[in-house]
């Protein structure tokens, strides 16, 4: 990563932090960083962690699953007559998915999303891909993250929710409230607004006198960078909040990002947008059906899912959740009983605005002749289209800001309409 991105930080320092000093960090530019009012970072000091009430105060939860989700296994199209075929032994009867219409089952391992699904709290969009219609990971999550068109350059590219930020008014909540990232830094989010960075950590925290050491060297050397870290140290406090079962209960380093994200964004004061990555879903051997290696990744996913809608409380309501991945898989199964990198694949969402019990599609169909390069899933969505949905009827933001700003040159690419309640 470049010093474009992280601050320039004592090596002694960092030594002491990698040691458990803290987990807590802010990545971000340093000349955007001096240039950031007290205000923006005021939320982490807020000594109120009311939940928000307002109607009008949305959430958005950009969660980006890496390394290709397989969308024929995850939401089934049992109904269609060539998906058992293609799909030989890891293909799923209607009897074993939970069904969501007469045509497409949700996988068993989504246990959470099938009942928001029932509940009209969460929907799927089908037979989506990002613009470039790419098998490599690089390239096609890079699409995914910078929002550019399939020819565009993404070397350095800002990241589309960064130049929404940038673009929005100075005084509209959603730049106010700005965004942060939970675990990894993704590309989503580069650019030169701001943003905040947080990760749950596996090591003990140190003693109370420790950090006041540590922010006493950073007192003497770079008082700007102290500031920072007390910010960060009050945001890891309110996002590893004491749970009901008094901190005891053993869960996934994925849950606790989830649980972490939540804490932070239901509060008045809060962040608005979050973005959060999900690793393992790269299936080329044994990805299984009902169960399998699939199944373990979607159940931690919905599991994840479950924690972040139970921390969210009322906010919840005024919440949606995007998970989004780079391509799909090939159509049919593969000798090692796994699938390969294809390209059509599926949405989902989840939240209190969202206009649930859906599933939106251009079913393109899995006849030999109506698959993409005789290969995968046809895409028939831009996933930019689903983006823009949200961001216009959650979030507010104008068709030209989308057309023109935040999706630059994509004015040829619609709406995905009704998404959002």
């Amino acid at each position: 990563m470049s010093d474009d991105h992280f601050p320039a930080v004592d090596p002694r320092i960092l030594r002491a932090a990698a040691e458990g000093c803290t987990e807590s960090r802010i990545l971000m530019n340093r000349r955007h960083m001096l240039g950031v009012s007290a205000g923006f970072f005021a939320w982490a000091f807020a000594p109120k962690f009311a939940v928000a009430g307002s109607a009008t105060d949305p959430r958005l939860l950009l969660v980006i699953i890496r390394g290709g989700m397989d969308g024929l296994n995850t939401v089934v199209p049992f109904g269609d007559p060539n998906y058992a075929g293609l799909r030989g032994g890891i293909a799923m009867p209607a009897a074993s998915t939970i069904q969501l219409n007469s045509f497409f089952g949700m996988h068993p391992s989504l246990t959470t999303l099938g009942s928001l699904y029932g509940a009209g709290q969460a929907a799927v969009v089908h037979a989506t891909c990002t613009p470039k219609r790419n098998r490599s990971h690089f390239d096609a999550q890079d699409n995914l993250e910078t929002g550019l068109p399939a020819d565009g350059n993404t070397t350095n590219a800002t990241g589309w929710l960064n130049r929404l930020l940038t673009a929005l008014p100075s005084g509209d909540p959603i730049r106010v409230g700005g965004a942060v990232q939970v675990g990894e830094a993704p590309v989503v989010l580069r650019g030169p607004a701001p943003v905040l960075g947080w990760s749950p950590t596996w090591f003990e925290h140190v003693n109370q006198l420790t950090t006041n050491n540590l922010l006493g060297v950073y007192d003497a050397v770079d008082p700007g960078m102290a500031g920072y870290l007390r910010r960060g140290l009050t945001a890891d406090a309110l996002a590893e909040a004491v749970d009901p079962n008094g901190g005891s209960e053993d869960i996934s380093q994925l849950r606790k990002a989830f649980r972490g994200a939540a804490r932070m964004m239901r509060v008045d004061t809060g962040p608005r947008i979050a973005v959060l990555s999900v690793e393992g879903f790269d299936t080329h051997v044994d990805q299984g059906g009902a169960t399998g290696q699939l199944a373990t990744r979607l159940a931690e996913l919905d599991g994840g899912i479950a924690d972040y809608r139970t921390e969210m409380a009322e906010a919840w309501a005024q919440t949606v959740v995007v998970c989004v991945t780079e391509f799909g898989r090939t159509a049919a199964v593969n000798g090692n009983l796994g699938t390969d990198h294809g390209v059509g694949t599926v949405a989902l969402l989840a939240g209190g605005a969202v206009n649930g019990g859906n599933v939106f599609t251009d079913w393109p169909g899995l006849a030999p002749q109506n698959l993409y390069e005789q290969s995968d899933l046809n895409p028939t969505t831009d996933l930019r289209s689903i983006f823009k949905g949200v961001l216009q009827d959650h979030l507010g933001v104008p068709k030209t800001l989308l057309d023109e700003t935040i999706f630059p040159s994509s004015a040829a690419v619609p709406v995905l309409q009704n998404l959002i309640r």
